[in-house]
């Protein structure tokens, strides 16, 4: 374990990241789609922990979304997605329409 009192990124930084990555069945990134729950930074540890959702739980692609979302953050000074990411699938609370941001709602006919 190592330890990084004072982490070279944040949490916008780690969003902004995330937003780079599609959600390749609607072709909006998963940031707009309102999949990611929280992110939460850990200097005492190193660690960046995601908690995000899918659209569904029989979602098919449901396997890729781990190494979408660690290939995403490659870069973050100091950080190594590999090993230095948690990432929690949860379906509390479902994911609903509501939760995407306006652009999305918009570009999937939801306005």
């Amino acid at each position: 374990m190592r330890y990084n009192l004072t982490m070279e990124f944040t949490e916008a930084d780690v969003y902004q990241k995330l937003s780079n990555v599609i959600d390749p069945e609607l072709g909006i990134n998963i940031v707009k789609l309102g999949l990611i729950y929280k992110v939460l930074l850990v200097p005492e540890s190193g660690r960046v922990k995601i908690t995000m959702t899918l659209t569904t739980p029989g979602c098919p692609l449901a396997a890729v979304f781990d190494g979408m979302l660690r290939d995403s953050l490659f870069g973050l000074p100091g950080l190594d997605p590999d090993h230095d990411v948690d990432i929690e699938l949860t379906f509390d609370p479902p994911w609903v329409p509501d939760m995407m941001d306006e652009e999305a709602k918009a570009e999937l006919g939801f306005d």
